[in-house]
């Protein structure tokens, strides 16, 4: 016990550096990047290339995609660019890139967002050659404004800086720390209790990766929370392109997601966004195998077993990153108890 323990203790540590500084840029990209500018540019006449581009970097996970998604579809974007927007956003991002190479090195990290983009793609455009375009669904739309038409004052640098603060350290956060958890969780046990040649057998191939994909596409996990899920499959045996397959199904084919696009998009594009990430993944699996094979690089999971892991920065993130948590789920805790109050009141 008290080695599982310690195997979470030092993933936990080794992540939270890369995480809390993904979790800033996050928020700096939301601040910077205004939603009108995301719809205008994401529009009726945009590419797949282009949506799967802007989504990559940016700062939403598997939850928190849904809603954007949907109002950019609803904003007149096509069918085409919206689904390769919902492959390519919550599939990585600046936060989730940093973990990666955290636990998985900076290949890992490189051929991440370049997968993310080339499964986007392709997806986009099976959707465009599938299905045919429909006018969005607007029964549901509704209206965001809160200023009843007058016009916000200009927020001060001070403003800026806070919302940046409180949307990577508050809401981002908020959305995927339960999945994060989970995945550090899964990793420390497989680190602790599975053999590495446990999957060796089967551990690299097509094969492989249909059973990871069929492991991934039932989940509900965002791109940061699978890292170290993805940490954990490769110390029990299983390949770098296994590993990299369930890091980009895992977060762009859980159910929840499905089910949006089935309502927004149609049936037709749910069996062309379907195909196109499983098999891109598949693809960009076998590939990075044989690249790595080719140019003899090997992908070491990083174990928590680095000198400068006991170091102040690592040790302070780590404190750092265990109070934001701990606040996250005291915020979660009194709001129920509020709710709770109301209710019975």
């Amino acid at each position: 016990m008290m080695e599982f323990i310690n195997n979470f203790v030092l993933l936990f540590t080794e992540s939270a550096p890369f995480l809390l500084v993904g979790l800033i840029l996050s928020g700096v990209i939301k601040q910077l990047i205004p939603d009108k500018w995301i719809t205008k540019t994401l529009g009726e006449n945009s590419s797949v290339a282009t949506a799967a581009l802007i989504g990559t970097p940016l700062p939403l996970c598997s939850c928190s995609v849904i809603p954007t998604a949907m109002g950019i579809r609803r904003a007149g974007a096509s069918k085409a660019s919206t689904a390769s927007f919902m492959v390519a956003t919550p599939e990585t991002g600046v936060d989730s890139i940093g973990v990666t190479f955290a636990l998985l090195g900076p290949v890992m990290a490189i051929a991440r967002p370049i997968a993310a983009i080339f499964s986007a793609i392709v997806a986009g455009k099976l959707v465009r050659w599938w299905d045919i375009e429909t006018p969005p669904n607007q029964e549901e739309e509704k209206s965001c404004c809160c200023g009843g038409g007058k016009k916000q004052a200009e927020p001060s640098i001070w403003d800026k800086a806070k919302s940046v603060f409180q949307y990577g350290f508050g809401k981002l956060l908020a959305d995927f720390m339960n999945w994060l958890l989970i995945g550090l969780f899964f990793a420390a046990l497989i680190q602790t209790f599975v053999p590495e040649t446990f999957l060796s057998q089967y551990g690299d191939g097509i094969f492989a990766m249909i059973l990871v994909v069929l492991v991934s596409i039932p989940m509900y996990i965002c791109a940061t929370a699978s890292t170290p899920v993805a940490a954990g499959l490769m110390l029990s045996g299983i390949s770098p392109g296994a590993a990299l397959v369930f890091m980009l199904t895992g977060p762009a084919t859980n159910i929840a997601t499905l089910m949006v696009v089935k309502n927004e998009l149609g049936t037709r594009s749910l069996y062309a966004y379907l195909t196109g990430v499983i098999a891109s993944a598949v693809i960009t699996g076998v590939l990075f195998d044989w690249l790595l094979a080719y140019y003899h690089i090997t992908i070491k999971v990083s174990q928590g077993m680095h000198s400068d892991m006991t170091s102040t920065l690592y040790s302070a993130a780590a404190i750092v990153l265990a109070i934001l948590i701990i606040w996250q789920y005291a915020k979660k805790l009194n709001i129920g108890k509020l709710d709770t109050v109301v209710s019975e009141g």
